[in-house]
């Protein structure tokens, strides 16, 4: 899971529990989302990496490089 791109579905940020959907096993799945850097914020349609995976669906993302 770590390293895979992700577009973001409902805004991340300080305080929030955001969304995005990550292509897994073929598909396209959604995960909880929390940015790697405290104060970061992504809003909806950005490309983000996952940097953590907490099974079963907590991610928390940076930056794409794209």
């Amino acid at each position: 899971m770590v390293g895979k791109q992700g577009r973001v579905t409902g805004k991340i940020g300080p305080g929030l529990v955001g969304e995005v959907m990550i292509p897994v096993r073929g598909g396209v799945e959604a995960f909880y989302a929390h940015p790697s850097v405290p104060d970061e914020e992504f809003l909806t349609g950005s490309i983000v990496v996952v940097v953590e995976y907490f099974p079963p669906r907590t991610v928390y993302v940076a930056r794409a490089l794209v």
